[in-house]
């Protein structure tokens, strides 16, 4: 990531107008909100599960099957929601490129693992005509508004 995408993530985290739900792989989602009295009673509703603060670095911890619902509380009362989350690129290519003669190349690796004999990675291949790889962790940010 570069350092105006790390920058632009910091600045959505630290405004205070716009609710952020981050999705991590490890731990549960972390929600910051607006500041309203009633933060915790709203975040919790009906659910069983009570959320849970972090003074330190302020923001509240709820399980991540919380995701779908909360998204539409907050877009419902506020308007707005920002969602950071990690994804992976998927790569797409097949065995008949990498095995292929000649320079002409119709698949999604646009060339670069044509007639190869195989790339390096962690390739998993599905048929001669489709293989797969994950690319490294990034992390993606949207703002969704209501409807």
């Amino acid at each position: 990531m570069q350092a105006d995408d790390r920058e632009r993530l910091r600045q959505i985290w630290r405004q205070g107008e716009i609710p952020v739900l981050v999705r991590t792989l490890r731990a549960g989602l972390r929600v910051r909100l607006p500041f309203r009295e009633y933060n915790r009673a709203w975040l919790r509703g009906e659910r069983r599960s009570r959320p849970k603060w972090d003074r330190e670095r302020l923001f509240w911890t709820v399980p991540k099957s919380w995701f779908n619902q909360l998204v539409e509380q907050c877009l419902a009362t506020f308007g707005r929601v920002y969602i950071i989350q990690p994804y992976r690129e998927q790569e797409k290519c097949a065995p008949a490129c990498w095995n292929a003669v000649g320079d002409e190349c119709q698949c999604s690796c646009m060339g670069e693992y044509h007639g190869s004999n195989g790339p390096s990675g962690r390739w998993k291949v599905v048929s001669d005509t489709f293989a797969t790889q994950w690319g490294e962790e990034a992390i993606a940010c949207r703002l969704m508004r209501r409807r």
